[in-house]
């Protein structure tokens, strides 16, 4: 057994190794992952031989957890963006909350959408909506379209079964089923108060679409409008209930089963109907099902089998990328550097959930993948916090949180968002995106120090 100095030498080179071969070489994460897996193992006391049955037990135990649902998820968000189903969601919320709180629909717009489709990919598709919104309301550009990109991201970062939080509950060893009801509980907060800082940036920064597509205008004094007509849709969509069911029908089932295991009635008939179905594997294959045959009733077989193809391709990276914060984790776990750390930890005041929130906070600085970054924290702290007895699903969520800080030039949403939104100007960009995630992961750590002090 190695000594507990020498495993922390261990762990600290293999971060440094990891963090290096990200940023400078042309190593890709997931085959990073593994190298610095595989040093920490060697440096930490391993016996050589049994690196690679750890590796392989680190990565299997990981996505045989998640896996399937990591591809149910991303087929289902590629018949969403094919079908228009996020469109019809925008103008639906739109027309519930009514005129001038148009930015609470574009952030619960947002907010679903993220839920089965990327960030990235949801923007791009609500986007032209938000545009059209303030065109045609008056209301800068920074109300409308800043608060669809806070939803996006949040539930994107935090709610499962996008790829990420996804692969952060299998390292955690957490309940899917229950990481993603919490998961829209600690997002709530944490896109409420980044939305009210778009609409107050929204007053200092006013942007407007120009009459021309490409261009954008400043006016001198803001000039809103109230009765401006923002529900035309650009063309044929879904109905409403059609494009809710893939996603509500799932949540569904899992807080059933949720709820019937918290009052003990799992082992009758109809509890063991509910138990089945509302297992997330289940219940994310039926929102799968539903999509396909509700929404995508209209796709001949060939362009929806397209779709789902792209999707699964787009899940690729992610699922090994996942897979190799499980191996990570595992030698942390087998080596016994994450008992030793964790002993260390817990004879400290700090609240041990604080480490995950802070090495992907440093790791998402650093690369510029919130991905990577809740991955990366995950698979190094797991072992740890398991060790100290600490609250899994809290750590887990500290990782996911911590993955949203300071957006900049080395994140891809970073330049989707401000390019989109007709910002060209380096600290208007940061204005506009850099500190208004910042703003969502300050609150959820708020957030996550509060429910760690409550639920043990």
């Amino acid at each position: 057994m190695a000594s507990g100095m020498q495993m922390i030498i261990a762990l600290l080179i293999g971060i440094v190794l990891l963090v290096v071969l990200i940023l400078k070489t042309k190593v890709h994460p997931f085959l990073g992952l593994i190298i610095a897996a595989v040093v920490i193992g060697l440096l930490g006391g391993m016996e050589p031989s049994k690196i690679p049955t750890s590796i392989s037990n680190g990565f299997g135990g990981t996505l045989g957890s998640i896996g399937i649902i990591i591809g149910f998820g991303v087929m289902m968000g590629q018949i969403f963006d094919k079908t228009g189903a996020a469109e019809r969601m925008a103008l639906t919320f739109i027309r519930l909350f009514g005129k001038k709180r148009e930015h609470w629909a574009m952030a619960l717009t947002g907010f679903i959408v993220s839920i089965p489709i990327f960030c990235d990919s949801g923007f791009v598709i609500v986007s032209p909506i938000a545009k059209a919104i303030s065109k045609k309301t008056r209301r800068s550009i920074v109300s409308i379209a800043g608060p669809l990109a806070v939803g996006l991201v949040v539930t994107h970062s935090l709610v499962p079964p996008t790829p990420g939080p996804l692969g952060v509950a299998g390292t955690f060893g957490v309940d899917v089923g229950q990481f993603i009801l919490w998961g829209i509980v600690i997002s709530i907060p944490m896109v409420i108060v980044a939305t009210l800082y778009c609409q107050y940036l929204g007053k200092k920064i006013y942007q407007l679409p120009a009459d021309n597509e490409e261009g954008w205008e400043r006016p001198e004094k803001m000039e809103e409008l109230e009765d401006a007509d923002v529900l035309v849709p650009s063309r044929e969509l879904p109905s409403a209930v059609d494009s809710f069911m893939p996603l509500l029908v799932p949540i569904f089932l899992i807080l059933l089963n949720n709820i019937f295991s918290a009052l003990g009635i799992s082992a009758t008939a109809i509890g063991t109907a509910v138990t089945f179905l509302g297992t997330p594997i289940i219940a994310v294959g039926i929102g799968l099902l539903l999509a396909i045959f509700v929404l995508g009733r209209n796709l001949d077989r060939k362009t929806a089998l397209s779709e789902m193809d792209r999707g699964i391709k787009s899940a690729g990276i992610i699922i090994l990328v996942t897979g190799g914060g499980g191996a990570l984790g595992q030698i942390l776990k087998d080596s016994g550097t994450g008992n030793y750390v964790a002993e260390l930890l817990a004879g400290t005041s700090i609240p041990i959930i604080i480490l995950p929130f802070i090495i992907a906070t440093l790791v998402r600085f650093i690369q510029g993948s919130g991905t990577v970054a809740m991955v990366t924290a995950a698979g190094i702290c797991a072992p740890i916090l398991q060790a100290a007895g600490a609250n899994m699903m809290m750590g887990a969520f500290a990782a996911c949180v911590g993955s949203l800080f300071f957006s900049y030039f080395n994140d891809s949403y970073f330049w989707v968002v401000n390019n989109l939104m007709g910002f060209k100007d380096t600290r208007e960009q940061i204005l506009n995106w850099s500190v208004t995630s910042t703003v969502a992961w300050a609150v959820g750590f708020i957030e996550l120090l509060i429910l760690n002090s409550f639920i043990k």
